[in-house]
């Protein structure tokens, strides 16, 4: 499989390209398998110019955020319309992101409705799995996963990616899901707050 020579047109991703490399350099891996994706994800990007983009058919960097409650006991998932499965919330970047942190946060923001998120700065966990986002065939989306917080009381609304979206314990998610969103659930609910 090839690229595509380099981001879509007008993209800036020359700057959201350093900081996905400034980020993944500086990240410190929790165990041997999250070291081996980091050091795979920045191979990704030393090869590809376009890594960040869903043109690039052997895969690309993409963001997503474990939204807990204010008190930390509740994950927001959305049952993703198209995958059928509950899911943290996140997606591509876009041209306009600046920073895989702020790719993230826009993602989790437009797909809960909930303004006023406050995100960790740093990754929590990385993630590689197969999709169908390009007509050429099955690609790699290398997720990275951050966390955030929303406000007390915060009110969710239903975007058009979702078939539903609601708050579940962080102790008991719902079926179907999988173990990379179990493992960034537990990850995120045994952060310090």
């Amino acid at each position: 499989m090839t690229s595509s020579p380099g981001p879509p047109a007008g993209a800036a991703g020359g700057a959201l390209h350093d900081d996905a490399v400034r980020v993944l350099e500086a990240w410190r891996a929790p165990d041997p398998e999250q070291e081996r994706l980091r050091l795979d994800f920045l191979g990704h990007l030393g090869t590809y110019g376009d890594g960040l983009w869903r043109e690039c058919l052997p895969g690309h960097i993409t963001a997503s955020t474990a939204v807990l409650d204010a008190e930390g006991s509740r994950v927001l998932l959305t049952l993703h319309r198209k995958i059928k499965a509950w899911l943290q919330l996140g997606g591509h970047c876009e041209p306009r992101d600046a920073t895989l942190a702020g790719a993230a946060l826009r993602e989790a923001t437009e797909e809960s409705g909930i303004a006023g998120l406050r995100l960790r700065p740093e990754p929590v966990q990385l993630d590689r799995h197969r999709v169908r986002c390009h007509p050429d065939g099955t690609t790699w989306h290398l997720d990275v996963q951050y966390v955030s917080y929303a406000p007390e009381n915060a009110r969710y609304e239903v975007s058009d990616e979702s078939d539903d979206l609601r708050w579940f314990p962080v102790d008991a998610l719902p079926e179907p899901t999988d173990d990379a969103v179990r493992r960034l659930v537990a990850r995120a609910s045994a952060l310090p707050r």
